[in-house]
């Protein structure tokens, strides 16, 4: 993933880049390889069942939502949905 005229994110940054960069140059790419499924069953074909459900911004940083979900991960939940990753893309 590399900075774009559209996110000229600094890879040293809190923020990193935005999931719209993230899903643009790194899941579409990597998911269409494979015919197309979602991140996640492409990871895990047969499913898993969820325990919480994550949202995000498609401009938030990855690296800061990641760090937002890690920080407010409730215990014992072992599985999340997230539409960026849940998706076909």
């Amino acid at each position: 993933v590399a900075p774009s005229d559209g996110d000229r994110f600094d890879p040293a940054d809190e923020q990193g880049p935005s999931i719209s960069t993230v899903t643009r140059q790194l899941i579409k790419p990597l998911t269409g390889r494979r015919g197309g499924p979602s991140w996640a069953l492409m990871v895990h074909p047969g499913g898993l069942e969820c325990d919480l459900f994550v949202t995000h911004s498609w401009f938030e940083g990855a690296f800061e939502f990641t760090d937002k979900v890690l920080n407010a991960w409730p215990r014992g939940a072992r599985h999340a949905y997230c539409c960026m990753l849940s998706n076909p893309q």
